[in-house]
């Protein structure tokens, strides 16, 4: 008999938006920069690491964050964050799945690595508060993803425990942590995909507009 899992706990960029690294593929070219500009200056740089990981914990300010990296990078700092992901949307699969989940009966909670909230909101729009049933941002809590600590938080709020729920996000370096704790996982790279995976371990629909609980 399959044991259903009746949590489901999602990150937000790149789960619940369209994917990252177009975004900051589009932003390098309207800033007239080598392609992988980012990656190399932000994300392969041990500064660059070093300034995104504060800033996730919240020891450093979103302004800050881009008076630094704006200078790391050479290019302007005002708003750096929020130019660098102008072009994210909502992914409405994903979305609409979340609800449906929610609508079956599942927790529904959010865990992300934050990037500040100002200037510029990631989460603007969104809903987050009413949509969800917890919502974890890393630079609230002084600890980010991968930290074990920072999963218990988001299975604390939510009232279940890890062997309850599913996990998933685009970060698959933040997938086998989740797992060792009891999590099933899933890797964004799709959302039919994803929200096929979903289904099989939620044991429901998330695709109609009422879906039913199916029965283990």
């Amino acid at each position: 008999m399959t044991q259903h899992r009746k949590g489901l706990v999602l990150d937000f960029g790149g789960v619940l938006t369209t994917p990252l690294l177009p975004a900051a593929l589009a932003f390098e070219e309207r800033e007239q920069l080598a392609e992988g500009t980012l990656l190399t200056g932000l994300y392969l740089n041990p500064e660059g690491i070093r300034l995104t990981e504060e800033l996730e914990r919240g020891t450093l300010t979103q302004t800050q964050w881009n008076e630094a990296a704006g200078e790391l990078l050479g290019i302007r700092p005002d708003n750096l964050m929020g130019r660098i992901f102008a072009d994210l949307r909502p992914e409405p699969s994903v979305i609409a799945a979340a609800a449906a989940a929610r609508r079956a009966g599942v927790k529904v909670g959010i865990l992300s690595n934050s990037v500040g909230l100002s200037p510029w909101n990631l989460y603007d729009g969104y809903e987050v508060e009413e949509l969800y049933d917890a919502v974890v941002l890393s630079e609230v809590h002084g600890t980010r993803k991968p930290d074990p600590e920072m999963f218990r938080i988001v299975l604390t709020e939510l009232g279940l425990t890890a062997e309850e729920c599913v996990f998933v996000d685009d970060t698959e370096q933040y997938l086998p942590p989740a797992a060792e704790l009891g999590f099933a996982t899933v890797h964004a790279v799709d959302p039919a995909k994803t929200v096929a995976a979903l289904e099989g371990l939620l044991g429901t629909s998330l695709t109609g507009k009422d879906p039913d609980r199916v029965t283990p």
